[in-house]
């Protein structure tokens, strides 16, 4: 009720506002008279000048200030609207204010005032606006696409998302289609391979490694087809050239590649993380030793590792290869204690603690 009063006080207000020009009715102006004094003395002027009692030169100059007077008089006489002068006028402006103007202001305000309507967050918002679920997006592009096959844009943006919905025959048809109209490169022939891997259950497949190879003709270092051709010799069984393409890889990365851990974690899979490869002599000796001969060498060359890393704690690779060794050599407490050393050397520098703790996260150990 008081969000009524106040409109109504408003709308009075506003009436009031042009009802009171209005008040006032026609009223004689001090101008008029002064305005017919002057008239008065113009003709006496005449009269005089006629009958001779006032010179020619005397009149006329007379004439000249009356003149002016009553020209002064007229221009400062307020003259009123023509309009509100006429009764009918008043009436009816009384009427459209009085009934006019409160009408008018219910009829607007019903609909699109109303108290018991619910607040807009913002002006022209008549409807939230509700995040989309992927699915609905995608359905969206979908349909998109079904119009246009030919816009090779969209079939970029749509196969990686398929990927991540899991639909990999779908994204395969995608990355064709984003190569047919996009053009050809080596990032698209590696994400086709992916996808290709993808829908046959992570197995590289030839024609997944097909895509892989046009990658790597492209453009030699691309690290998504290079790390699918290592997997593809793993699953092979050609461990030994799986290890020499990740070797390689990591020779020639950036120490903050992000890929660097998956890469890290498939060599200690294979067995490429463990110790420095030996020479052919060392080969055909240790291919002549029994098992606990072997052993023994190999528990040296992990103490020499480990004694090397307690003098340059800063070969993330290192540590991770010595962690891994002390796991396959079935000592965990070892491997945790180097886990603690590792993190203990590289605390100081915030990526090469990133990469540790990666690795070995991949190696199934969380600290």
């Amino acid at each position: 009720m008081t969000l009524w009063f106040v409109f109504a006080l408003m709308t009075a207000a506003a009436s009031f506002a042009v009802l009171w020009p209005l008040r006032h009715r026609d009223r004689p102006h001090s101008g008029g008279s002064e305005a017919a004094v002057y008239r008065d003395q113009l003709a006496e002027l005449d009269r005089d000048a006629a009958s001779g009692l006032i010179g020619s030169a005397e009149a006329d100059a007379a004439r000249v200030e009356i003149s002016r007077r009553l020209l002064a008089a007229v221009d400062a006489r307020p003259v009123p609207p023509p309009a509100l002068s006429n009764p009918k006028w008043r009436r009816s402006v009384a009427v459209v204010a009085l009934a006019g103007l409160p009408i008018l202001a219910l009829a607007i305000y019903l609909p699109l005032g109303s108290p018991q309507l619910g607040d807009f967050p913002f002006a022209g918002a008549r409807t939230p606006v509700v995040a989309q679920p992927l699915d609905s997006l995608v359905a969206q592009v979908e349909a998109h696409l079904a119009k246009n096959p030919t816009d090779g844009r969209g079939w970029g943006v749509l196969a990686p998302v398929l990927v991540r919905l899991g639909r990999y025959d779908d994204a395969v048809r995608a990355y064709r289609n984003s190569i047919a109209y996009n053009g050809d490169s080596a990032e698209r022939r590696a994400d086709l391979g992916e996808a290709i891997a993808g829908a046959a259950g992570g197995v590289v497949t030839a024609d997944a490694k097909a895509e892989f190879e046009r990658a790597i003709a492209l453009s030699a270092d691309d690290a998504k087809a290079n790390y699918f051709l290592g997997l593809a010799a793993e699953q092979d069984g050609r461990g030994s050239e799986a290890v020499s393409i990740w070797r390689a890889m990591l020779a020639k990365a950036p120490p903050d590649a992000a890929w660097r851990p998956l890469v890290q974690a498939a060599l200690a899979r294979v067995g490429g993380a463990g110790a420095p490869a030996l020479s052919d002599d060392a080969v055909a000796a240790a291919k002549q030793m029994t098992g606990t001969d072997r052993d023994a060498m190999i528990r040296s060359m992990v103490e020499r590792l480990a004694g090397r890393l307690k003098q340059d704690g800063n070969d993330v690779d290192g540590w991770l290869r010595l962690v891994r060794a002390y796991m396959v050599m079935g000592d965990r407490d070892k491997a945790r204690g180097a886990l603690l050393e590792a993190r203990q050397a590289v605390a100081n520098d915030a990526e090469r603690l990133r990469q540790l703790n990666d690795g070995l996260k991949n190696l199934g150990l969380d600290g």
